[in-house]
């Protein structure tokens, strides 16, 4: 059923889906994003699956966002952007309307892209010492693929605003103290912790834990109809700006940006 999702592992496990972003070790979004723009919607449809699992490949990062090679290139080459961008609004909105439980196993760093694949998912088990963040605007970019929709229904609009317009990083720790994410254990004890709640879902009411969602999700859902479009827009324009290219050039090189705000 899923063997043309190329770009990223599908494996089935009893009644759980598990899907690996496998591009390690930064496990890149881009690579899968045709992947996961569609795989959620398909799930939904999928009698079989009653839990799915989002992971990333290794130990290092769960996913840390785009690629900054790829996207200097992409600077040049917009029909690339373009086509990326519904399919970012795809993924958000595939994981928010999906009617399986997803549970986020952040294995490692989520950042960017990562952090907002991680933050709209229904559980998200997170290893203590890894960092989340959105750091869109550390590379002269507005952060317009989920984040700026997700933060304040997570930790509140004063917290969103603190962290997403400084793109600062959290601990899986502090993610958690801070309600961003479910819970935060030991490495040792995310794959146990994780299984917890698989055999949970698997065992448990499937329509009514469906329902329930779509019930939670219903303003989320409602809202990000026109939320993703305005921001992915607003994103589109900051891509557009010589501070994205500077931050680009500034990551690739190792040094601190120097933006000019144009």
């Amino acid at each position: 059923m899923y063997g043309r999702y190329e770009n990223l592992k599908v494996e089935r496990r009893g009644a759980a889906l598990w899907l690996t972003i496998d591009n390690p070790p930064m496990n890149s979004a881009g690579q899968a994003h045709a992947d996961l723009a569609s795989i959620f919607r398909e799930i939904s449809r999928d009698p079989e699956t009653r839990v799915v699992v989002l992971t990333g490949a290794g130990d290092r990062a769960f996913s840390a966002g785009g690629n900054p090679t790829a996207m200097q290139e992409t600077v040049s080459k917009t029909a690339g952007w373009l086509r990326g961008m519904p399919e970012a609004r795809d993924i958000i909105l595939g994981i928010l309307e999906c009617d399986r439980p997803i549970i986020a196993r952040i294995n490692g760093h989520a950042i960017g892209a990562g952090c907002s694949l991680a933050l709209a998912c229904d559980i998200t088990v997170m290893v203590d010492s890894a960092k989340i963040a959105d750091t869109h605007v550390k590379v002269g970019l507005a952060a317009g693929d989920g984040g700026s929709l997700l933060w304040p229904h997570l930790v509140g609009l004063v917290k969103a605003r603190r962290y997403l317009l400084t793109g600062d990083m959290l601990t899986g720790r502090e993610a958690a103290e801070i309600g961003l994410v479910t819970e935060a254990v030991p490495r040792q004890q995310l794959d146990e912790r994780v299984q917890d709640w698989v055999d949970r879902f698997a065992s448990g009411a499937s329509r009514a834990i469906g329902y329930t969602k779509r019930a939670l999700n219903s303003a989320i859902r409602q809202e990000g109809q026109a939320h993703m479009d305005a921001s992915l827009g607003l994103e589109t324009l900051s891509f557009l700006s010589e501070d994205h290219l500077e931050g680009l050039k500034a990551f690739s090189e190792g040094r601190s940006p120097v933006f000019k705000g144009s």
